[in-house]
Formats: structure tokens, sequence, C-alpha cells
């Protein structure tokens, strides 16, 4: 059978699942029942995004691997459509107030969007965008 053409969880590897947790809390976000310091879960429409401890991760999905140095970028974004132009900014601004670093400022993208990224505190990489071909965010 072919694997599922489907994204049920992203999970985070977190150097300090509570600093996070309250990251994303303080950005609006409210964390699933039974969350705690050692696990953290926030549902996104269809998918549910996790925070686990980030040795604990990588013992898990990369036995034997070196842990990316704090503040390093790993090469991977998660996005956030939102329904408007307007709310990009409105959204970057929301999560540097809340302890994130801008990562530039929002642009015209060459393919007719307008995004801009920023870095929760521990470095991991969001794209705020608005697509105006895709409007199935919710």
């Amino acid at each position: 059978m072919p694997v599922p053409q489907r994204l049920t969880a992203l999970t985070l590897g977190a150097r300090s699942v509570p600093a996070l947790r309250a990251f994303y809390e303080a950005i609006g976000w409210q964390a699933n029942e039974g969350s705690d310091d050692t696990f953290t879960s926030f549902t996104m429409g269809s998918v549910r995004l996790a925070l686990y401890p980030i040795e604990l991760l990588n013992a898990e999905a990369a036995p034997g691997e070196v842990v990316i140095a704090s503040g390093s970028w790993n090469g991977t974004t998660v996005s956030v459509n939102v329904a408007t132009r307007d709310e990009v900014d409105v959204a970057i601004a929301a999560a540097v107030a809340a302890g994130a670093n801008a990562v530039g400022s929002p642009v015209e993208r060459e393919w007719g969007g307008y995004t801009g990224y920023f870095a929760d505190p521990e470095g991991h990489r969001w794209e705020i965008a608005w697509a105006p071909f895709f409007t199935n965010f919710e």
C-alpha cells in the first residue's frame, strides 16, 4: 500500500518544551488537554503540532546523529496561510511581540503571493503566507 498523501502531525524538537509552549500560547494558540512540560500539542485544523524534547526526538527519529546546534537552521519551514495580505503583517508582528525574531520583512513573491518569516525562540522557521490562489487553509 502506498503512503497516504496527507499530513497529520508535525513535531518540533524543543530544547525547552515549557518555553516554546509559553511562546505559542503568547501568540494566541491553545495547548491541547494533557499537554505538560514533557510533551505539548496544538490542534491546527486537521494537523497537530507537537513539541517534544529534542534529545528524546533525536533518539527516536535520528539515533546516533548529532543534534543541530541551538540557533542553527535545519532547512525546514512550517507555513500558515492566511486569508488576506494584511494578515501576514499582523501575524508576523504578533509573533515578534511574543518573542519571535523576524526573518526579514514580508515581501511580494514571484509566484504571486505575499509572505514573511519568523523564527520562534528556538529557531524553528515559520512562514506566514497569503496566496490568492490557495484558499483551503482553515
